[in-house]
């Protein structure tokens, strides 16, 4: 057989073939790896050139997205934004009223819950004073339970979120984007707070064992927006870029910290957890909830819808009609003086701004202004003892007290006294 007749025979033809298909199959490979590398190219600098003009706050282009929001249920939720706008509000209520309506309501759930009238004063006025609380105190004393039934008994039942304990930044509460999937992980709370921007409603988020993490870690962008004077200046981080199909409530990749939304954080004190640190205390109000109160028969008071506005309306009148008296005013300077010069430890600006709001709100939630001073001080002032040489303060600890009985009455501080004496007896 000759060379011509090898290599046009019908196997070679075959094999001939097979090569060409080869070939053409690795040019068609090439030239989409190709067109993948030049698109991918071009969509990254699309997204960059959006990032930086976001940056330098100039109007971005069209998203090149396909038009898909990354944000599925915050669409949603602008598509269904009427369902959040209400108006059937209580007009006719006052502090005191809304306090015992509170309490008898949880007493009358199907699951009753029962709590000292004392502590619900603490919990309302704690509201009018701060957008942090912490209940702290023995599991099973109903911490989660008070921030739920308080949900319910406005209307709009209570946000918890359980904290987890790896949680390090505000990421692990508000989501964050996936580079993969072209989406945002929405959380509960971001979703929370997006139709809490459309509403007037009264907003409760629990975040249940709040110390499981570290709380300065996780919560320490919304620490300092809460900060902020004017509500309307406080927004956070959500993403770095801005897509023209985002969130309608968006400013440049932003969202509005509700200004009608209260964080409550339950926090267990043991091994297991971590000791909350100075920066959240002294931003929040604390509520101690050591003791189950006795039950009782509640009189089936129903749901009282208040509105975030109304709320505040009745704070603000309460400062007014109830401000603190001039005699408990110059006990408190006097006290601040002794604190000084004993301890080294003085009230502070926010401490006293705390306590003068504080005060005149629990009054007008019925109770007095002695046990309102009494239990603000306890938890504001007398805590900063714990950071003293426990020596010292053992030692100093019956002069303190008998300073207390001769300024304020010998029945006058029950709970300042009590807390002396707890860390007499620890030292």
């Amino acid at each position: 057989m000759t060379f011509l007749d090898i290599i046009t025979s019908g196997y070679a033809i075959a094999v001939y073939a097979i090569i060409l298909i080869a070939i053409i199959a690795l040019i068609v490979v090439f030239t989409m790896i190709g067109e993948s590398r030049r698109s991918a190219g071009k969509e990254g600098k699309s997204v960059v050139t959006e990032h930086v003009a976001s940056e330098k706050g100039e109007q971005t282009k069209p998203s090149k997205k396909g038009g898909a929001s990354r944000f599925g249920a915050l669409g949603d939720i602008d598509k269904q934004k009427d369902k959040y706008i209400k108006n059937d509000y209580a007009e006719d209520i006052n502090l005191a009223t809304f306090c015992d309506d509170f309490r008898n309501f949880a007493a009358s759930l199907p699951t009753p819950l029962y709590y000292d009238i004392a502590d619900i004063r603490r919990f309302v006025a704690g509201l009018g004073v701060s957008h942090i609380l912490i209940l702290q105190g023995m599991s099973g004393t109903g911490k989660t339970s008070l921030a739920y039934a308080f949900g319910e008994f406005v209307g709009n039942t209570s946000t918890v979120i359980p904290v987890q304990p790896m949680w390090k930044e505000r990421t692990d509460l508000l989501g964050y984007y996936n580079e993969f999937t072209k989406r945002f992980n929405e959380t509960t709370l971001l979703c929370t707070m997006y139709k809490a921007n459309y509403s007037k409603d009264m907003y409760i988020t629990v975040l249940d064992e709040m110390n499981i993490a570290r709380v300065e870690y996780y919560f320490a962008e919304f620490l300092s927006m809460l900060e902020l004077p004017k509500a309307e200046e406080r927004y956070l981080d959500v993403v770095s870029d801005r897509w023209e199909s985002d969130p309608k409530q968006f400013r440049e990749g932003k969202i509005r910290l509700p200004e009608n939304m209260w964080f409550v954080g339950t926090a267990n004190n043991d091994d297991s957890t971590f000791a909350i640190s100075d920066k959240v205390y002294d931003r929040a109000m604390v509520l101690n909830l050591d003791n189950k109160a006795e039950p009782f028969v509640g009189t089936g008071a129903g749901r009282v819808r208040i509105s975030a506005e109304k709320f505040y309306e009745l704070t603000k009148e309460a400062e007014k009609e109830y401000g603190l008296t001039s005699r408990n005013r110059r006990r408190l300077e006097a006290l601040d003086g002794y604190m000084t010069e004993h301890f080294h430890i003085t009230f502070g600006n926010r401490i006293m701004k705390q306590i003068t709001t504080y005060i005149p709100i629990y009054v007008a939630c019925g109770g007095e202004e002695t046990e309102a001073l009494d239990d603000i001080l306890s938890k504001k002032v007398l805590r900063k003892l714990e950071m003293q040489n426990p020596v010292y303060v053992r030692n100093n600890a019956e002069g303190f007290c008998a300073y207390l009985d001769e300024s304020f009455g010998e029945n006058g501080m029950p709970l300042c006294k009590a807390f002396i004496r707890r860390l007499e007896k620890n030292a």
